[in-house]
């Protein structure tokens, strides 16, 4: 099995990659809609503090619970290609690449850029007041360094259009 690991800042257009798969009838997993589906589980209310704790909590001592729980999602799929997103330390990529051939891509997006859209897309996690702090707590997660050692990038400041032809172009060539 081949994983595509979407790795990025809040914002940087990550989504893409969920809109690609499914177009393509392709298995795609999200740590962050885990989190989400949980925080909703526990009627927690889905504000940024929230949603945080939550995510905290499911990561757990190691960092890497929700990482398992997206992993042995897709395995269970039994796809030959899937997508996996909001791995946010090196030793999610690792974990992952013991189980699997992982190919990361991580999307980027300028930080003015990145607060637009955050602005505009108005999850109940998302918060224009607290986008530093949550910037603050990815870096701490360790997001830089995958997204740094990343085996392919997505500039994504132009159209969504452009960034599927170059996730296409990506998906092509590692296939």
């Amino acid at each position: 099995m081949k994983i595509f690991v979407i790795v990025g800042m809040p914002a940087a257009g990550k989504n893409i990659a969920r809109t690609y798969a499914e177009s393509k009838g392709l298995v795609y997993y999200a740590t962050g809609d885990i989190v989400r589906a949980e925080v909703k589980k526990r009627g927690a209310g889905g504000d940024a503090a929230s949603t945080a704790k939550i995510s905290d909590e499911l990561r757990g001592s190691d960092g890497m619970g929700v990482t398992r729980l997206a992993l042995e999602a897709v395995l269970q799929s039994g796809a030959d290609v899937g997508f996996l997103e909001g791995m946010r330390s090196w030793p999610e990529i690792e974990l992952i690449r013991k189980k699997v051939d992982g190919v990361v891509v991580a999307f980027l997006a300028p930080r003015k850029l990145r607060l637009d859209r955050i602005c505009a897309r108005g999850r109940a996690d998302d918060s224009p007041q607290a986008f530093d702090e949550r910037d603050q707590r990815e870096i701490a997660y360790g997001t830089a360094v995958p997204i740094a050692l990343a085996d392919a990038y997505i500039l994504n400041t132009g159209t969504m259009d452009d960034a599927v032809k170059q996730l296409d172009a990506i998906i092509k060539l590692q296939k």
